[in-house]
């Protein structure tokens, strides 16, 4: 076999040396974002690496759909939805015909999904109670009081942070903060705040001394990924509490450096990363933030400036591959959905709602709640 010419060697050469834009990104956010923020300021750097976050293919999208769930007085209704157009639409059986007790269609207070749904289980609550349901086998399980009390004469806040999966004990658990207000406080000198874990393997809760800030009131229900409950606090800071080990990270928002002008703060994970969407209620323009680096301030990365909606939107969720999706703030309230993707919009023949609405990613799942691992 004849040697290879200059030429030939010069064309192996370079083949060899390149790497894939998706394997050179996937090195990248390995490392610290300080130490390649820099190339964020070049273009076609950018864009490859916003086109990367948006397509990326995570495991959590296999076989998943999205889940809508709204509450209009006096009812609470869910609604699965699936399709390239969505045009997969199952309105949900909930509560159970074999769930007989206190269930959200006589409550006076909407539930929530809180968070996301983990393998395949929501869970829900309003503001004193609190279930897991799986919808695929229609099981609930009722997660007891924990160690809140309850007087006539204050007012007992329960603010639900976060529920998700512990893989090294393999658990599911809830962390809540429990506060008490009133002009009588003082007759009770035993009641001081508290933060406190519930434990579906042991079917308990217990209190933990540990000093972080709880949710803003303001703020959607929180987010979880990978072993992580996340939730924004009064200032807008991102609070990380991690359920395998209970540490806490503490991230600045990039909303500090920027005028108060933001009447709408919706916290999400778009594919795998921590994401913020800011907007206004009378605007129709958004913009999606995601974080880089845990309690790094300068790792906020604007992904998307997106003006000129063809209405005023308030955005409810982040669904699979990117699909952004809002309501109209209008009489209508309309369901619709932007594709980070292409930029098209769809309109989902689903209704919000004055009140509260959510979308969340869910995975059918058939076994037991008790039995479902990671």
């Amino acid at each position: 076999m004849a040697a290879p010419t200059a030429n030939e060697k010069k064309n192996i050469s370079s083949n060899s040396s390149h790497i894939p834009d998706d394997i050179s990104l996937m090195i990248l956010s390995k490392l610290p974002v300080k130490s390649w923020s820099l190339l964020l300021e070049n273009h076609d750097f950018f864009k490859k690496f916003r086109n990367n976050v948006i397509s990326k293919s995570h495991p959590l999208y296999d076989d998943a759909c999205q889940i809508l769930t709204q509450y209009e007085r006096p009812c609470w209704n869910v609604y699965l939805f699936s399709g390239d157009k969505f045009e997969n639409k199952v309105k949900l059986d909930f509560p159970p015909s074999s769930f007989h007790r206190r269930t959200p269609q006589c409550s006076f207070t909407p539930f929530s999904v809180l968070g996301s749904a983990v393998n395949g289980i929501l869970c829900i609550f309003d503001i004193k109670y609190a279930l897991l349901w799986n919808p695929a086998t229609e099981e609930i399980k009722v997660i007891l009081p924990g160690f809140a009390e309850f007087k006539h004469d204050l007012t007992t806040f329960i603010k639900r942070c976060g529920f998700g999966y512990d893989h090294i004990t393999h658990d599911y658990k809830v962390i809540q903060h429990v506060d008490y207000i009133g002009s009588r406080i003082d007759k009770y000198p035993m009641l001081k705040p508290f933060w406190e874990i519930y434990s579906l393997k042991s079917n308990s809760w217990r209190k933990i001394d540990i000093d972080i800030p709880t949710m803003s009131w303001s703020c959607n229900n929180g987010v979880y990924f990978d072993g992580v409950c996340h939730w924004q606090e009064l200032s807008n800071k991102l609070v990380s509490f991690n359920l395998c080990n209970e540490m806490c990270f503490i991230t600045p928002s990039f909303l500090e450096d920027l005028p108060n002008d933001f009447d709408v703060v919706n916290l999400n994970v778009l594919n795998g990363c921590v994401a913020i969407i800011t907007s206004r209620i009378d605007s129709t323009s958004f913009q999606i933030s995601i974080l880089g680096e845990f309690g790094i301030k300068e790792s906020w990365i604007k992904l998307f400036d997106i003006e000129r909606m063809s209405c005023n939107i308030y955005p409810i969720g982040i669904g699979m591959n990117g699909n952004i999706f809002f309501k109209t703030n209008d009489d209508k309230h309309e369901i619709t959905c932007l594709n980070l993707t292409t930029g098209l919009i769809e309109e989902i023949d689903l209704k919000g709602n004055r009140f509260s609405c959510q979308v969340v990613i869910y995975k059918r799942n058939l076994h037991p709640i008790r039995e479902i691992r990671d």
